[in-house]
């Protein structure tokens, strides 16, 4: 397994909000994702960097949630590997194992024992 990215992630209700405060810092909307997750609920994203190469990554999803949700978003080359690993040493997909799979990408958040999060995806590429 080899890890692509490794950056900050949040998902928010309020994402404009999010997105401005890190405009102000420097950084702007790199990629634009949408979709809808393996359990139905719709989210927008931007991938944001700055002059320095670094990634934030911002979104919202459909699902209920009380405040935002901070992880690490990690990319990897191979997503069935790094779930196996991450698993095997203690992390959950509270989703019950569910995954979210658009074709170009897979994904989940896996938590550690001690509660925070890894936000897994594997870009499949299905062109040259």
């Amino acid at each position: 397994m080899k890890i692509t990215s490794f950056n900050p992630s949040i998902i928010t209700k309020d994402l404009e909000s999010v997105v401005s405060v890190f405009e102000a810092l420097g950084f702007e909307k790199k990629h634009n994702p949408t979709g809808t997750s393996a359990l139905g609920n719709e989210y927008v994203s931007y991938r944001m960097t700055d002059a320095n190469g670094f990634h934030v990554d911002v979104s919202r999803s459909s699902a209920p949630r009380e405040q935002d949700l901070t992880t690490i978003r990690m990319n990897v080359d191979d997503f069935d590997e790094a779930y196996e690993f991450l698993t095997a040493r203690g992390f959950t997909n509270p989703q019950s194992k569910a995954v979210t799979d658009t074709g170009s990408a897979k994904a989940c958040i896996l938590y550690s024992p001690s509660g925070f999060g890894i936000n897994l995806i594997q870009h499949i590429k299905n062109h040259d």
